[in-house]
């Protein structure tokens, strides 16, 4: 039998912070600071790999460190552009052998990439992105696919 407790010990989460309205995503990075010359820095190595013919070094590159905690959404173009510059330069035997390259982390941020280039569709850009998503899928999993669409962090 339970006994009823006049006890509010219990009762150690404060309610009001979890309104909509006050909500603040832990995980975000502080408005401000260098992004933009991080991005910079990163294009100028991603072209030296393009340049040198380098693709798969290009690629992972561009995997690395993407800015998907980044509030900028002028950040997130350019760098989506660069991975678009870098997927484009694959050609389409080379693109297995590219995407065995990657870690499981990286096969999801290419994957978020993928989506973010179907969401905006381009005339030679959606048979490359559905070549890469074939490729990614083969080697993440229907798992890759379940994470990317349930994260909170795009790209």
């Amino acid at each position: 039998m339970s006994k009823a407790s006049s006890s509010t010990k219990f009762r150690r989460v404060d309610v009001d912070e979890l309104d909509e309205e006050n909500y603040r995503d832990e995980t975000d990075a502080p408005e401000g600071g260098d992004e933009g010359a991080s991005i910079e820095k990163r294009e100028s190595e991603v072209e030296g790999h393009l340049k040198m013919k380098n693709n798969k070094e290009a690629l992972q590159a561009v995997m690395h460190d993407p800015p998907v905690a980044s509030r900028d959404q002028k950040v997130k173009d350019r760098f989506f552009a660069l991975v678009m510059r870098v997927l484009s330069g694959f050609k389409t035997s080379e693109i297995d052998i590219a995407a065995k390259g990657l870690t499981l982390d990286q096969i999801d941020i290419l994957m978020k990439y993928i989506y973010r280039g179907f969401a905006e569709p381009s005339e030679k850009g959606s048979a490359l992105l559905l070549q890469w998503h074939e490729k990614a899928l083969a080697i993440g999993g229907l798992g890759c696919i379940v994470r990317v669409l349930t994260d909170r962090k795009n790209v």
